[in-house]
């Protein structure tokens, strides 16, 4: 799981194998498997950091950078 920031600052931690694909327009939405549309804070650099280093702490991808 990643933590991220919802717009009105509350955070919360999301499963990073779910997310279909990421937009900025201009707030950054998470597309989930799901269908749901998820707002953050966060741009779309951090977002994909963050799923690097969560795949990375598990071992996934080692060759991720």
């Amino acid at each position: 799981m990643i933590q991220l920031t919802q717009l009105g600052g509350k955070n919360f931690w999301i499963n990073p194998h779910l997310i279909e694909y990421i937009e900025a327009t201009p707030d950054t939405t998470l597309t989930m498997t799901s269908g749901k549309h998820v707002i953050v804070r966060e741009g779309v650099e951090a977002v994909v950091d963050a799923i690097v280093a969560y795949r990375r702490k598990l071992g996934l991808f080692g060759n991720e950078e």
